[in-house]
């Protein structure tokens, strides 16, 4: 090493000390602070814990149940265990006035299933009316079209929603 870099060495020894200490010493020196943990890394929660605490702002307020999406869901519970007539109470229920369109015409679909299942050919007629009534563009799924139950009606129903 050269003699001018030699008597340069204790200069570069103290910049490269106070550089590595920043940090620590910026507030002091008139620098920025140092970066302070997220006030939620103090508070380290466990994933479950947090979640549910999500899980309870997100919900409604308690009394407030969406009692259209439980009626719907009851309703064609019941109408794949057999009891129709079960079926038709829980989803015509003054529960299902408030639902969103989409439930509404699920639930007039399975409630016309269920009048035609049981021998009620008017009534589900009737129903697929009122669905077509919800929504012009109402349809079954591939599966459902052409039943010899329900078939009938629910073309009749489409035919005279065009009208």
């Amino acid at each position: 090493m050269s003699i001018r870099f030699m008597k340069h060495l204790p200069a570069a020894a103290l910049i490269a000390v106070m550089a590595t200490g920043c940090a620590e010493f910026g507030p002091a020196l008139g620098g920025k602070e140092a970066a302070r943990a997220h006030p939620r890394a103090d508070d380290a929660r466990p994933r479950a814990e947090r979640a549910q605490r999500a899980d309870r702002t997100n919900r409604p307020a308690a009394g407030t149940v969406d009692r259209s999406d439980v009626a719907l869901r009851e309703g064609i519970a019941l109408y794949n265990d057999g009891d129709y007539n079960g079926a038709i109470r829980r989803l015509t229920s003054a529960d299902m006035k408030s639902g969103t369109p989409r439930e509404r015409l699920s639930a007039a679909k399975y409630t016309a299933f269920s009048y035609c299942v049981s021998g009620r050919q008017a009534l589900c007629r009737e129903t697929f009316d009122a669905a077509f009534r919800l929504d012009p563009a109402f349809d079954l799924s591939p599966g459902e079209h052409g039943h010899p139950l329900w078939g009938p009606a629910f073309s009749q129903a489409k035919q005279a929603a065009r009208r």
